[in-house]
């Protein structure tokens, strides 16, 4: 059996009281970056980042105590069925594994107790308030990293194969058992000819039975097999790693479908001084080196790379479909309810900053001091009714949330 590592302050930490007294977080808010939490195995968000994060995996013996799932099987069953929803379901009958994609009615799927199989839904936050609560728990990592919250739902025996992830996760237990096995192999060859990642050559290093409120972070390419002993669910917390050709590629698209920072950006290709040709197929040389020489006036500035990331990082994933009121209030009932109950980000709705721009949902709106409101707003995904009603005084702010409301992107009521 592949030995328990020595380094695990977390099985230790998780066991010792705080020396400092810790305030509960804002709703919307992870813990303060310098303040110890159970989440981490009593280490401090800062400590993590500087230890753990992208560096090496960590268990935490119960992150999160008395955890229970965000939808009960039936609900998680029925969430499977929905046609906007990104689900799977992973077999791996008669040593064969099978992946088939969704949505699945109940009566396609498995008995629960037929063993060796899984149903993994994507995205579950952007359906359910109580993932999207269990998300925002690790919002002491950017939220421009931040990309969803998976749940697997696993019979006995049930798993995905020993594979590896270009991404950070956070595999948190919340029903049942699973056991964990790692490696951290150079060898990621993949077995040919099968619909899954499985790695061909798994040698595990480190081995552990997770239960309900257990979690393990695993950083990029560490090869891991989990499989469920009975019955199980496992949230996996994932983080946005997109490629350097996935950005390189976005980022080109960017510049020019705004036609920015590019010199004469509406400038045709003109060759007055190209001869007739007796090899029309050929690719002419002077053409290769006159578009080369467009392409090298190309320049942008880190103000474009900015612009970039916000409306690229907050743009909604394709599937998402916002639900406006269908009786939406006007612009001043909307303002007396939320002067009495606050507002919150609709669980789908991205808002991210810098010193210059805000970005809402793919969307870029400059930076100034009237909207400065829309710091807190971001960070803590809510906004009391006390707050609201020092800014209901100013329409352009109640004009834009109102316009907001409509389209779905908040809903009034502060976070529960």
């Amino acid at each position: 059996m592949p030995k328990r590592p020595t380094d695990h302050p977390a099985d230790a930490a998780s066991a010792r009281k705080s020396s400092s007294a810790s305030k509960p977080a804002l709703p919307g808010l992870p813990p303060s970056p310098d303040t110890p939490t159970p989440l981490l195995g009593n280490l401090t968000p800062s400590q993590f980042m500087r230890r753990y994060w992208q560096k090496k995996p960590l268990l935490i013996r119960q992150a999160i105590p008395n955890v229970e799932a965000p939808l009960s099987r039936e609900a998680f069953f029925e969430l499977a069925d929905q046609d906007e929803v990104e689900a799977r379901l992973i077999t791996h009958f008669r040593n064969k594994w099978q992946l088939e994609h969704g949505p699945f009615a109940p009566d396609e799927l498995p008995s629960v107790k037929q063993r060796a199989w899984t149903l993994l839904v994507q995205g579950v936050d952007l359906y359910d308030d109580r993932a999207r609560a269990l998300l925002d728990r690790f919002r002491f990592v950017p939220d421009a990293r931040l990309d969803d919250l998976m749940i697997s739902y696993a019979s006995d025996g049930g798993g995905v194969g020993p594979h590896f992830d270009s991404y950070d996760v956070f595999l948190l237990q919340v029903k049942g058992k699973r056991r964990w096995r790692i490696s951290a192999q150079k060898d990621l060859t993949l077995q040919p000819d099968l619909p899954l990642k499985v790695l061909q050559h798994f040698e595990p290093e480190q081995e552990w039975l997770l239960e309900p409120g257990d979690m393990l972070y695993l950083p990029p390419h560490i090869a891991h097999d989990g499989v469920a002993e009975g019955e199980c669910m496992t949230c996996s917390i994932g983080f946005r790693a997109p490629s350097a050709g996935e950005l390189t590629a976005q980022f080109l698209y960017h510049l020019a479908e705004r036609g920015e920072s590019a010199a004469r950006p509406d400038a045709l290709y003109r060759d007055p001084q190209q001869p007739a040709v007796d090899r029309p197929a050929e690719l002419p040389a002077a053409l290769i080196e006159r578009v080369g020489a467009i392409l090298a006036g190309v320049k942008w500035s880190e103000q474009d790379i900015a612009s970039f990331l916000g409306t690229y990082l907050s743009e909604p994933k394709p599937s998402v479909v916002f639900d406006p009121p269908q009786r939406p209030l006007n612009e001043a009932r909307f303002i007396s309810q939320a002067t009495k109950s606050g507002i919150r980000l609709d669980r789908k709705t991205n808002l991210l900053y810098n010193r210059r721009f805000f970005f809402v949902n793919g969307e870029k709106m400059p930076f100034d001091g009237a909207k400065k409101w829309l710091f807190d707003l971001a960070d803590h995904r809510c906004m009391s009714a006390k707050r609201f009603v020092t800014l209901s005084h100013d329409s352009s702010v109640t004009a834009l949330l109102h316009e907001w409301y409509c389209a779905g992107w908040i809903q009034v009521g502060e976070l529960a």
